[in-house]
């Protein structure tokens, strides 16, 4: 793929050379995976799931796992024209020749994308058609709980963690390589190991059917689980993207949740709840910190609140983050869980916005879902936000809930007002914006029997509630798109039957369905007729008493429990968190001599809560602090950095490259200059921006530090943390105050590829011209007729290539966009350009 750098649109989603990449000999590892995460890049390089797996493997040097995500369907189509196969990002080797593919499944409408992915990658769909020398296909992830409709395209799927079962796996490979096993033979090893489901080895019976055990002793699979996670390997060198959304250094604190609302499944696959050490948090936060030079850090759990020592976390975390100005994120937020003192210090850094789930708006429902929250901790905990410089917050609800009414729908609007006027008068830019999704019933949970609204319904509700907001000021409310959670909701509980959809709508062209702009259902209904499958019949209600497509996967919680919670739900009782009251014998656990469903991990696991704190340290009193904010503006020193830019890391864009030198000055431990106000930026300029795909040896960057250093010393810690292609090479010091000189002329080798006696003839024309006239459009959108001619000092032939001077001295232009207007039938595949000097009228000031 990497060939096709050049005319891939974003093409620093595919070059892989960021720092921290990992990149092994193939010739001296044993066994090769893929991780593939069925979305684009920036999404993928969220996903802390896909960095803890790769950690995990890549630990063991016989193994490597490299990365792939989707292209988008340009790229997609680029590849496709020029028979170039899918490919890892790190060596640019085609999935058809690794030999684990690993897929994340996250949701459930990425499921078309995996087939787009491998029939980029040139491999057959269904298991039943590869044989080697085709890659092993597995799944893992959230939705693997219930991947039914997916069965029949993966050999095998990892239900529960991963971290232990994915290097088991690929032993497991890496035998059956040594021993030359047959297909068969290597999925009967692999169904030894906990948490693999293979789904091959059962049969559908057809609708309203359990599916049918076709190997003694396998007529369930437990999940895996990962007992104690301070054990377990955390990626504190995570590999740093050219750009992802949420582009931060995730810290996972905990993993589980038993707070029990009854709509998360997440909340009730991943239990119990374990969480990590408050010794081992502050390793991963330093060295994490350290190595990856972020700016911004997430202490990430799925109720990162009710974490037992997280005043104990935030007061070790603070002094480090606020000394470089690195703001702290806590996701996943319960009304209450936030001590005062945590705010006032989370807003003197950055205020990174507050959101808050209260779900549903009047009380009856929140005791419904089991929420655990009350109007009067809301309003509490809003306050506080206000008090201490928030101007927005944001409220997540969801809409069909069972047993919602209209009034239900009223309580919405209600409870954004009460906050909305929580904050006084006094904020100027107050905005308090309701985020409403409707509600998809999810596997394993109380609600799985529960029927989903119709799609007219939901829009029905969504546009009761912007009828009664519309009147009201300072508030708003955005909503999910209605069609994206009526496709979920078909395939959150779906059979096998719906593998037949999931092929014929990627053949209608299905593509991105998580994406608003991407999102079509027309080829999933018609994928639906022509399979002869209702729609209704999968968002419909379940029978209580019959089978489902996931009762062979157990996620260690019994149906009793899970009916007993949905008793209570449509009773409104509310079921309080077992690691603080009483055990509701969920199932998974061995806590106090009960006995765990999950027989064949608890012979030898001790499957507990496991909490840093027997009672959560935020409910004492709290000590007073004060928050001291170090000064980040001083000026030491100011230097001219130059770097050469090459290979892979000339199809990085200013704005990228911008980000890759903040954050190696963060891991060379250069201290910054910031700016002052209330978002302070290091204090950091480039010179003229590359064209992305040029290539240079001569590029700069000046930066002020709080420290002086020699120029060796910067240069030496600079390029020991630098990516690939990046390479620091020289400093020079600059003065303090006087504004910095810039190049008035570049030289540039122009090198071509094939055809080279027609350009330099039609750079002979041009240079023998007295002028060279294009049309360009102002910023104003008016055309206006530029010369070329003026900015081509020189052009000197040597072999098959050229030598440009180019005079920026009257006007700039980018080189690339200029050697295109001179060789007008060229493509980006034709020719290779490379700065090569940079000439001052005066040479920059190298006074301290």
């Amino acid at each position: 793929m990497k060939e096709l750098l050049p005319i891939l649109p974003r093409p620093s989603r595919y070059i892989g050379s960021e720092w921290g990449a990992v990149f092994k000999d193939p010739s001296k590892v044993t066994v090769r995976c893929a991780l593939a995460f069925p979305d684009m890049y920036e999404v993928g390089m969220s996903y802390l799931g896909q960095k803890i797996l790769a950690q995990a493997l890549n630990a063991r040097p016989e193994f490597w796992a490299e990365r792939v995500f989707t292209p988008d369907e340009e790229a997609g189509a680029v590849l496709r024209e020029h028979g170039v196969p899918l490919a890892t990002l790190e060596s640019d080797t085609p999935l058809g020749e690794m030999d684990v593919i690993g897929f994340s499944l996250t949701h459930e409408l990425c499921y078309t994308n995996i087939l787009y992915m491998l029939d980029l990658a040139g491999i057959p769909f269904r298991s039943a058609d590869r044989e080697a020398p085709f890659p092993l296909i597995v799944a893992g992830g959230g939705a693997a709980f219930n991947a039914e409709p997916m069965a029949p395209f993966f050999d095998a799927m990892v239900i529960g963690d991963g971290e232990e079962a994915m290097p088991q796996v690929l032993s497991t490979v890496e035998r059956a390589k040594k021993e030359n096993l047959s297909k068969g033979e290597l999925l009967s090893a692999l169904a030894e190991i906990p948490g693999l489901y293979i789904p091959s080895f059962f049969e559908d019976q057809g609708r309203d059917k359990p599916l049918k055990p076709l190997r003694e002793g396998y007529e369930t699979v437990e999940k895996a689980v990962v007992d104690d996670l301070n054990r377990a390997p955390f990626p504190t060198g995570q590999v740093i993207p050219f750009g992802a959304i949420h582009d931060r250094l995730t810290m996972e604190i905990a993993r589980g949740c038993t707070r029990g609302c009854r709509f998360c499944q997440a909340g009730m696959i991943y239990r119990p709840v374990r969480e990590r050490s408050l010794d081992g948090l502050n390793d991963i936060l330093t060295h994490g910190l350290a190595e990856t030079g972020y700016e911004e850090t997430s202490m990430l759990s799925l109720s990162t609140g009710d974490f037992s020592g997280l005043d104990s976390l935030f007061t070790r975390s603070f002094d480090k983050c606020a000394a470089e100005q690195i703001a702290i994120s806590l996701p996943s937020l319960r009304v209450g869980s936030l001590s005062a003192p945590i705010m006032e210090r989370i807003s003197s850094i950055r205020r990174t916005g507050a959101t808050i789930a209260p779900e549903a708006g009047s009380q009856r429902l929140r005791d419904v879902i089991n929420k655990g929250v009350d109007e009067e901790g809301l309003l509490e905990h809003v306050r506080l936000l206000f008090e201490n410089g928030w101007q927005g917050v944001k409220l997540y609800f969801m809409i069909g809930l069972p047993t919602e009414t209209d009034e239900d729908l009223d309580a919405i609007l209600d409870l954004c007002l009460k906050v909305r006027d929580a904050a006084g008068r006094h904020i100027k830019r107050l905005q308090v914006t309701a985020a409403v999704s409707p509600f998809v019933p999810k596997p394993h949970t109380p609600f799985q029997w529960e029927p989903q609204i119709p799609l007219d319904e939901i829009y029905r509700r969504i546009a009761h509630l912007r009828n009664i907001f519309r009147p009201h000021k300072r508030i708003s409310i955005k909503y999910h798109e209605p069609e994206m959670t009526s496709l979920e909701g078909v395939f959150s509980r779906g059979d096998r039957r719906l593998a037949e959809v999931v092929e014929r709508a990627y053949a209608k062209g299905a593509l991105f369905s998580s994406w608003k702009d991407h999102l079509r259902l027309e080829p999933y209904r018609e994928a639906m007729d022509e399979a002869g499958l209702d729609w209704n019949e999968y968002t419909g209600p379940r029978d209580p008493e019959g089978p489902l497509p996931w009762d062979h996967l157990s996620s260690g919680l019994t149906k009793r429990f899970l009916l007993k919670e949905r008793e209570r739900a449509l009773g409104g009782k509310i079921t309080n968190d077992c690691r603080y009251g009483a055990c509701r014998n969920c199932g998974v656990c061995q806590f106090d001599g009960r006995v765990s469903t999950l027989k064949n991990q608890a012979k030898y696991k001790d499957i507990r809560p496991r909490l840093v704190f027997h009672k959560r340290d935020q409910e004492g009193e709290q000590p007073p602090y004060t928050v001291e904010k170090p000064d980040l503006t001083g000026k030491a020193a100011h230097y001219r950095i130059w770097y050469e830019k090459t290979g892979p890391a000339a199809f990085l864009s200013q704005l990228e490259l911008q980000a890759v030198f903040e954050r190696a000055f963060r891991r060379a431990v250069l201290p910054m200059t910031f700016s002052a106000g209330f978002h302070p930026m290091p204090r950091l300029s480039f010179g003229k921006a590359l064209p992305v795909g040029v290539e240079s040896r001569c590029e700069w960057i000046n930066v002020f530090l709080r420290e002086d250093f020699t120029p060796e010393e910067v240069v030496d810690r600079l390029a020991r943390n630098a990516p690939r292609g990046i390479v620091p090479f020289k400093a020079e010091r600059l003065s303090l105050g006087r504004k910095q000189s810039q190049a008035v002329e570049e030289v540039y080798t122009l090198r071509f590829v094939g055809e080279d006696e027609r350009r330099k003839a039609q750079w002979r024309a041009f240079m023998a011209a007295d002028n060279h006239f294009i049309e360009k459009t102002t910023k104003k959108g008016k055309p206006k007729q530029v010369d070329l001619r003026p900015m081509v000092r020189e052009a000197v032939e040597t072999g098959d290539e050229l030598t440009l001077v180019l005079d920026w001295r009257e006007q700039y232009m980018s080189p690339l966009a200029l050697c295109f207007a001179v060789m007008e039938d060229a493509g980006p595949l034709d020719f290779a350009l490379m700065k090569t000097e940079q000439r001052f009228e005066s040479e920059p000031d190298e006074t301290a």
